[in-house]
């Protein structure tokens, strides 16, 4: 089916080949191109080798990854466990609602009242919980009190200007001396 056209056109390409043999001289002159050339046709191998490997090396490293997943999502469930435990599932120690008055924090400056507010708070708290202080060297370290989201979401309702004049909380105090503090129910 190929035409005399075809045919001519094929012949030569075949004469040209048979050609380059008597053409080594310059290609000698060339040789740092067609190595390259060839280089290149190389590395285009080794490019599709490549991903191969690093298929393989990304299989390798998502084994463990897939294992270092898994647990972190167990520690994950460990932790919403022991955060979705009531206060009445841990051993509580001591458990006592206060109503905690603020009026100390409006004689702050406007734009310092709130934060002056969840200091009252504090001392409050530490003072009539009993929470221990630890000494180390010069430094005094407080025990672990704990403020939880609704107390500070309460405390922050009205922005920095207005915090509320007084607030109920309930201290609970565990085994470990963790002193955690809620909104008293109803407020």
């Amino acid at each position: 089916m190929d035409t005399v056209e075809d045919k001519a056109i094929d012949e030569k390409a075949a004469e040209e080949e048979e050609e380059i043999p008597g053409e080594a001289e310059e290609a000698e002159e060339g040789v740092e191109e067609q190595p390259a050339e060839e280089e290149g046709a190389g590395e285009e191998l080794e490019a599709k080798e490549e991903p191969k490997e690093e298929t393989a090396a990304e299989a390798e490293e998502a084994e463990p990854e897939e294992a270092a997943e898994a647990e972190a999502e167990e520690e994950k469930v460990e932790e919403k466990e022991k955060r979705g435990k009531k206060p009445e599932e841990e051993e509580i120690v001591e458990e006592r609602i206060y109503t905690i008055p603020l009026r100390r924090a409006w004689i702050a400056p406007r734009k310092k009242r709130t934060p002056r507010a969840m200091r009252i708070i504090r001392s409050f708290v530490q003072r009539h919980m009993k929470v221990e202080t630890e000494v180390k060297g010069e430094e005094e370290e407080e025990g672990r009190l704990v403020i939880s989201n609704e107390v500070n979401e309460r405390l922050w309702d009205r922005g920095i200007e207005k915090p509320p004049r007084n607030i109920r909380v309930r201290a609970v105090k565990d085994k470990e001396g963790v002193v955690t503090l809620y909104l008293a129910e109803g407020d």
